[in-house]
């Protein structure tokens, strides 16, 4: 069944992890519309536990922290976005204790932590491995204090409306009724992919949704063959992987195997704190060898570990493991996503109308390789800047929304129904298998035809199974592309980084399909 809202919104804003939730705080003047596709606040922010960064101790500056932004990110990160970023990142840190963030304090003073390939501390937390949750805390609690926002939840957008070349509402699915929203900006902050990979720590909702919303309503994509893998996940055989904090690592945890040998002091000078690419590939490699690896925080940690890391302390002692007697079993597993849609340094994408920040966006700030605290950190200071240019562009839009816009095509379109969990295991497997940690143009290739006979035999029957497969297929054809290793982008069939890749990648959904018709 259709329905039309009776309402024109100002603003879309579609997702509700801290990009969202800071769009629509920055819009409170105008008519938004949080749409959710579970509860408010749901997602991978708020299971975020390593922290925030910001240049806020003493000895640090924004041109230090976007130093060590840059060093990591395989010589492709944008350096104007960089700056914005680190620039901004101490007024954002002053927005969010004003809003009511509890950062951890030790006598009135900010505690600072410090992570893998940052020269100084400057880790902000909160309640030791829960900044993400206190986060969501804060800004969902301003956000349901708004007159002007208006939430609703568990409502799934299908498809981004595009008329006369711009985007100008969206199609979506609440309570089993298709409902038509209007608006003049629509603002994505969808979140990550890292449910189409087999081993994750991320949570059921990042299914990819932005990148296949925008993906099809004709946006450019860029850097998307770029997929973070974290090197220290638990290894219970849990779905999704809980996460262990990279923070532990630098309270000083070890990486050893069942030898007890601390491998990452034969990877790099850095030892554990070395960049999570390099550390997730060496984690990978004791596996593949067949060893066991382990984070060992005994002698470092010890006793320590509940008060300072409860959430991981908690876990733990809830699958029979005690961090201050044990070592934790871990593995890699997909964490986050590099790339994501293009966008400019106040998050215009390349189709009128439509914004997008936090993880679904790409900026390139973070280039091959993400510096460990800064997506938060990114999502934050980027919906800020979108709200910014939103707020300029509704005081000087002339453009209405026609009121019939798309309802005949739209009703007469045959939308996906069902679920696909058969389906989505076999994408996740492929993804995992080929496309992930480790590449080859062999295995690449076999991962994109796999994928395209799903496609082909109308296997797909749900919104979610389709946007994953959307994306999978995009992600392993430019990861195929990309005839070199960089970053998290690693060819076992070309090792080394090239200067003729020096530089990002941008896709398009008719690059996929021109490269299916080959």
């Amino acid at each position: 069944m259709m329905s039309i809202s009776p309402q024109v919104y100002d603003v879309i804003v579609i997702g509700s992890g801290v990009a969202g939730l800071r769009v629509a705080l920055s819009l409170t003047d105008y008519r938004v519309l949080l749409v959710t596709k579970t509860q408010l606040g749901a997602g991978s922010s708020q299971w975020a536990q390593g922290g925030i960064a910001a240049a806020m101790g003493s000895g640090d500056s924004p041109e230090l922290h976007a130093y060590d932004t840059l060093a990591v990110s395989g010589d492709i990160a944008n350096a104007d976005a960089v700056s914005v970023l680190t620039r901004l990142g101490p007024d954002c840190m002053r927005w969010l204790m004003a809003l009511g963030v509890a950062f951890d304090h030790d006598q009135g003073n900010l505690c600072l932590g410090r992570e893998a390939a940052h020269s100084c501390p400057r880790i902000l937390h909160a309640q030791g491995d829960a900044t993400g949750a206190e986060l969501i805390r804060a800004l969902t609690l301003s956000v349901r204090q708004s007159i002007r926002v208006e939430v609703a939840e568990a409502c799934e957008v299908e498809e981004l409306v595009v008329h006369a070349g711009r985007v100008a509402g969206v199609m979506a699915r609440q309570g089993g009724e298709r409902r038509l929203y209007r608006a003049p900006a629509v603002v994505l902050a969808t979140g990550g992919i890292g449910q189409l990979y087999r081993y994750t720590t991320n949570p059921p909702e990042a299914t990819a949704d932005g990148l296949a919303l925008a993906a099809r309503a004709g946006a450019h994509l860029a850097d998307i063959e770029f997929v973070q893998f974290h090197p220290t996940a638990l290894a219970t055989g849990s779905d999704p992987l809980p996460l262990l904090t990279e923070a532990l690592r630098g309270a000083g945890a070890i990486l050893v195997n069942e030898l007890n040998d601390r491998f990452m002091l034969a990877e790099h000078k850095a030892a554990e704190l070395a960049p999570r690419d390099v550390v997730a590939r060496a984690v990978w490699h004791q596996l593949q060898a067949g060893h066991t690896a382990f984070l060992d925080a005994r002698d470092t940690i010890g006793a320590r570990f509940p008060d300072h890391f409860p959430t991981v302390f908690a876990y733990c002692r809830s699958q029979g493991l005690d961090p201050r007697l044990d070592r934790l079993p871990i593995a890699p597993a997909a964490h986050y996503h590099m790339g994501g849609v293009a966008v400019d340094l106040v998050g215009r994408t390349s189709v009128s109308g439509l914004w997008a920040c936090g993880e679904v966006a790409c900026t390139g700030v973070h280039g091959a390789n993400r510096l460990a605290s800064n997506s938060l950190l990114e999502g934050l200071v980027f919906a800020e800047r979108v709200g910014q240019d939103l707020r300029c562009f509704l005081r000087s839009q002339r453009t209405s929304v026609p009121s019939g816009l798309g309802l005949a095509d739209m009703s007469q379109r045959s939308w996906p129904e069902g679920e696909d969990d058969r389906v989505i295991r076999q994408i996740r497997d492929i993804m995992w298998t080929d496309a992930g940690l480790v590449r080859t143009a062999s295995g690449l290739a076999d991962a994109i035809g796999q994928l395209h006979e799903l496609e082909m035999t109308d296997a797909v029957r749900s919104q979610r199974g389709k946007n994953m497969l959307t994306v999978a297929q995009l992600i392993a054809m430019a990861a195929l592309a990309r005839k070199e290793s960089r970053g998290a982008h690693f060819r076992v069939d070309y090792p080394e980084a090239t200067g003729t890749w020096a530089h990002g990648s941008v896709w398009t959904l008719k690059a996929l399909e021109a490269y299916q018709m080959t």
